[in-house]
């Protein structure tokens, strides 16, 4: 049997495309098919509920393989990845016997911040003690006028322990745009301290001295397509200002690195890898790379292929942690983890569950190394290059991305990116999709588990809230002060302002549900109500329900309650919510659960508190505190 060749399903008759739409309309009894089950993303394009073979049948990229041109695949025949762990460091004996002990529990990348006036030969030879370079990704982040010392060192550290320089990887971050975003420091020579990294760094090969932070773009709240455009567009300025500079375009190009974050739109992250790689490997051809000497990667050009390779580093989202239930960002950096995994990324961070309220403790440390350990030693993710590869829905996404994101860099380029830097336009539509995003959770268009959607009824959180010690090591560069920089409001941040002003208020709000008549309708809205009113950080109070108005109301004011919420069906509201508002008059808030068809009768008579799902969860939350005194 496991030797025959016979197709399993050659028996059954082929469905076409539009005999499955057509199944699925008549499934629909009405609905629109358009409403109901194409998502219009915000990056731009549709997304459809099923995929087949001719929607991939014309995309070329289907066809390259890992390791090969222009890598949508992989850079690299294997998946393999740095698991990495960054560590500031203020005493550099103490963090190297941190980095030390990290290395004996599954660490294999390294990130040091340091700051610029400690970079002397003598810390960081204490630093690196004992680490051994040729088996460790070492990365470096320090002040940007420092950085071209900061690589002299390591040059003449590394020669003078006898390592192979040819095997040593990591990374210097110089990054003067960067500030630019987020400080709104500008420095005039940037192009050639730039200039000067590289070429300081000519001896380390393996070492990509210029950052590209796209990260901060997803940290800032921006779309997956401006993450990736922008992210492009900063690589393509270095790239030009460094051939423009002088050096040759190969050697520009394997000297920059890529630093993306990752959101949790689990499929739209693996494509945003994979179009990453194919739109930075068109754009490195262009400048028409060549070897000094002779390479296995020239193609029939004599291009060198091999710089337009792109190196990846990737981090977990701070934008979505939350404090409250902050172990819900363990599933959030999961999955993020998982994105980047099968994206093929070559070193991942993932930051620990607590980092959103507290500098992290040993604890969340270790479980944000396991996390990547577990993908590699438990799911072998690290054992199957783009499984993603071949999928219809996939291969898809990633040209989608692919496409819009590449119309963002055309308009991008047009403009000059670090002149739209300086302009303050990037930070200005990062920004703006902020915004639309706050807007979304709000409404709970976009959900944040624990906080505003299924909250922990019964948490507090502002024992637990810490400043962080942890200071950003980076120039002292010129401010100027009409630059506007990217958002620093995380996405729940909203919602966290206003469950702490309750809780800091010292006032215990209970809301009361009164649940009567149609049991079905009555419990699935009393549940609705609870979570919707939890979110403030309010005492629920359910009721499985009362015969009539007037018990339910004594059972109420029993309980002391503040807000008192009419759960029942919408027929029944016409007689309901009238009696109820009689009998409680100015004494309690009342609150209708759903949107009944007699609504507008209803707050003709007075009644104008209604919950329901097209409510903005924010607002409305946000005008009860202050109708009950709580002040922000």
């Amino acid at each position: 049997m496991s030797l025959s060749k016979e197709k399993l399903f050659s028996e059954f008759p082929p469905v076409s495309t539009e005999q499955w739409k057509d199944k699925i309309i008549a499934d629909l009894k009405g609905a629109d098919f358009e409403k109901k089950l194409v998502w219009k993303t915000n990056e731009g394009f549709s997304i459809q509920p099923f995929y087949r073979s001719e929607d991939i049948a014309d995309l070329q990229i289907t066809d390259s393989l890992p390791g090969k041109f222009p890598y949508v695949r992989a850079t690299q025949k294997d998946n393999d990845w740095f698991v990495r762990q960054d560590i500031a460091v203020e005493n550099f004996a103490e963090a190297n016997a941190k980095a030390l002990d990290l290395l004996n529990k599954g660490i294999t990348s390294l990130g040091f911040k340091i700051a610029g006036e400690a970079i002397t030969e003598a810390n960081i030879a204490s630093l690196l003690n004992g680490v051994l370079p040729e088996y460790v990704e070492l990365n470096f982040t320090t002040c940007n006028l420092q950085s071209v010392r900061l690589i002299q060192i390591l040059t003449s550290y590394f020669k003078s322990k006898n390592y192979d320089l040819s095997k040593l990887q990591g990374s210097v971050n110089v990054d003067f745009i960067g500030i630019i975003l987020r400080k709104s420091h500008v420095k005039a020579e940037w192009v050639e301290v730039m200039t000067e990294a590289v070429k300081a760094a000519a001896e380390l090969p393996k070492y990509r001295v210029i950052g590209i932070n796209a990260y901060l773009f997803n940290n800032a709240g921006a779309f997956i397509t401006q993450e990736l455009a922008y992210g492009l567009a900063w690589g393509n300025e270095v790239l030009q200002q460094l051939v423009e500079a002088g050096i040759k375009p190969a050697a520009a190009a394997k000297k920059i690195k890529f630093n993306f974050g990752i959101g949790s739109n689990y499929f739209m992250e693996i494509a945003k890898f994979r179009a990453a790689r194919w739109l930075w490997a068109e754009i490195v051809k262009a400048y028409e790379p060549k070897c000094d000497k002779a390479c296995s990667n020239e193609d029939e050009n004599d291009e060198f292929r091999c710089s337009a390779k792109i190196n990846i580093f990737a981090q977990t989202s701070s934008f979505n942690q939350t404090i409250f239930d902050a172990h819900v960002n363990l599933l959030r950096t999961q999955t993020e983890a998982m994105s980047a995994g099968i994206g093929g990324v070559q070193s991942l961070l993932v930051r620990p569950f607590d980092q959103s309220y507290q500098t992290p403790d040993d604890f969340s440390e270790r479980i944000a190394r396991n996390q990547q350990l577990l993908l590699k030693e438990e799911c072998h993710f690290d054992k199957v290059v783009d499984p993603a590869g071949g999928s219809y829905y996939i291969e898809t996404l990633t040209n989608s991305i692919a496409q819009e994101a590449w119309k963002l860099f055309l308009v991008t380029e047009e403009k000059g990116f670090y002149e739209s830097v300086q302009a303050g336009e990037i930070q200005k539509a990062v920004n703006a999709s902020a915004v639309k995003r706050f807007g979304f959770v709000a409404q709970r268009r976009e959900i944040l588990l624990g906080t505003n959607q299924f909250p922990n009824f019964t948490e507090t959180a502002n024992q637990k809230i810490q400043v962080s010690n942890n200071k950003e090591q980076e120039c002292q560069c010129e401010t100027n002060s009409e630059i506007p920089v990217l958002n620093t409001k995380h996405l729940g941040e909203a919602f966290e302002t206003l469950r702490l002003s309750t809780e800091k208020s010292g006032k215990e709000i209970k809301s009361f549900m009164l649940t009567i008549g149609n049991l079905a309708m009555r419990l699935a809205r009393s549940q609705f109500s609870s979570n919707f009113l939890a979110c403030a950080g309010y005492k629920v109070i359910d009721n499985l329900g009362f015969e009539t108005v007037e018990q339910g109301l004594a059972a109420a004011r029993k309980a002391k309650a503040d807000i008192i919420v009419l759960c029942s069906s919408d027929d029944e509201y016409a007689t309901f919510a009238p009696e109820a508002h009689k009998l409680i008059g100015d004494q309690e808030i009342l609150i209708i659960a759903g949107a009944p068809a007699c609504a507008e009768d209803l707050k003709a008579q007075g009644i104008t508190n209604f919950i329901n799902l097209r409510s903005n969860v924010l607002e409305t939350l946000q005008e009860l505190n202050t109708k009950l005194g709580i002040n922000a």
